[in-house]
């Protein structure tokens, strides 16, 4: 069974986002150019996100709290090593996979549930929310790294149309029922 379309979109912005932070010092991406936080402050931002909302809200697990803490949206300023949060960023993603593996259109639909209480967003909100974030960080991430004198960035989009090309919603969706 392939994964639903929406989460290959997901796939493919990581990796577009990951693209973007490469090779980029502890130095660097601490370096705050205000208004704008620092690039590893992004990078433990959208860890946040992923966590809060495929983990917390998909799964009831919260496995790093600290995360919760630090780079919740209005959470201080922090100027972590982008090492070390990539790190972290890496391991939400790795547990937040197998569960994205589920989603189907139905499961999509589904409300989610905030402290025991249904919210007015579906999963696939929520799905299609951290998507457009990490494009916002991306280019923020960009900008940051033209402003700091860094050559040669990556161009986006990058291999879309091999790595995750549109993928009507009705293929999904009959893939989704497919017993094989």
């Amino acid at each position: 069974m392939q994964v639903h379309p929406l989460v290959t979109q997901l796939r493919f912005t990581r990796s577009e986002f990951l693209l973007g932070v490469k090779k980029v010092s502890d130095e660097d991406a601490a370096k705050r150019l205000l208004p704008m936080n620092c690039i590893s402050w992004n990078v433990g931002h959208l860890a946040w996100q992923e966590q809060r909302y495929f983990l917390y809200y998909g799964q009831g697990q919260m496995p790093f709290p600290d995360i919760q803490k630090m780079f919740a949206y209005g959470a201080p300023a922090s100027t972590p090593a982008i090492s070390e949060i990539l790190d972290i960023w890496q391991k939400i993603t790795k547990m937040v996979d197998p569960w994205l593996n589920t989603l189907t259109s139905t499961k999509l639909l589904e409300t989610v549930v905030v402290n025991g209480k249904p919210s007015d967003r579906t999963i696939g909100n929520l799905l299609q929310r951290t998507i457009y974030h990490y494009w916002y960080h991306n280019g923020e991430n960009q900008a940051i790294r033209q402003q700091l004198g860094h050559k040669r960035l990556p161009v986006f989009v990058g291999n879309i149309d091999d790595r995750a090309p549109y993928r009507p919603e009705a293929i999904a969706a009959a893939e989704d029922s497919d017993p094989s």
